[in-house]
């Protein structure tokens, strides 16, 4: 059976699409079948790993309200392993539309448990609020990877994000646990970024990867032209980083690694 990870954070703008599309693209190179839940309106992995608006003919929105099912919605990438279940425009409506379904919260995971054992991960990009769509999410998975940019609003974001996990964990799904905490953006320059890495590490019991995402033009300016930046530009520091974050992903998973990593192992890097 595969294992499901929201990549979730109430703070906006610290690196969870990129963080979702970027790790799953890695792990599907490291031969892991991986796919990406769409689970944000703005559709940003949807478009980010290269799928257009139109291109497919059912997305997240006609499962959860429709109640397609999951398998005829998800689509291939140009990456061997990685399948997307996109998102549009649509979903707005969905939390509106789902208040009167019954066992709303419960939706995503009923479907995606149909899946579930198609797949090594399943991670869900989710949006940046705390509402029906990653109350779903939430209880549709297994643990949860929070992306912490490294400047200091990050660490309030944080706190109320674990407060809402515990809530989901109490009520709704009580095999939930945090994957880990990954900080990203990271300037090497900032004094600040710096102090964030510090206080993350010392001061927060959860599990924190030793990987850090460091800010990387080419991870910026992969998603115009809809690709992962390990497509984009596989030299970057950015493609290190994240094959990086796969690996250590999968020593935590005690999951199995292709025969190549085990011999040319990533060095973990801040």
């Amino acid at each position: 059976m595969g294992k499901i990870i929201s990549i979730a954070n109430q703070k906006g703008g610290v690196g969870k699409t990129t963080t979702a599309i970027n790790l799953a693209a890695a792990l599907a190179i490291l031969e892991k079948k991986v796919l990406l839940v769409d689970c944000d309106p703005q559709a940003n992995s949807t478009t980010g790993i290269g799928i257009r608006e139109g291109d497919s003919l059912k997305d997240l929105y006609n499962v959860l309200v429709d109640d397609d099912k999951a398998s005829s919605a998800i689509i291939p990438t140009d990456i061997e392993n990685l399948y997307l279940l996109p998102s549009s425009i649509d979903l707005v409506g969905a939390e509106i539309e789902l208040v009167n379904k019954e066992r709303r919260e419960f939706i995503l995971q009923r479907h995606l448990n149909e899946i579930k054992g198609d797949f090594d991960y399943i991670f869900i990009d989710c949006l940046p609020s705390l509402g029906l769509l990653t109350i779903n999410a939430l209880t549709a998975s297994d643990s949860v990877l929070i992306p912490v940019q490294c400047e200091i609003f990050s660490l309030e974001g944080l706190g109320k994000l674990k407060n809402t996990i515990s809530l989901v964990k109490s009520q709704l799904n009580e095999k939930l646990e945090i994957e880990g905490i990954v900080l990203s953006m990271y300037d090497k320059r900032l004094r600040m970024a710096k102090l964030v890495v510090e206080e993350v590490t010392n001061g927060v019991t959860d599990r924190v990867f030793n990987t850090i995402i460091h800010r990387n033009s080419k991870i910026g300016e992969a998603p115009s032209v809809g690709q992962p930046v390990i497509l984009y530009d596989a030299a970057c520091k950015g493609t290190t980083n994240f094959l990086n974050l796969a690996y250590e992903l999968l020593q935590n998973n005690d999951d199995s690694i292709h025969p190549l990593m085990n011999n040319d192992k990533p060095v973990m890097n801040k």
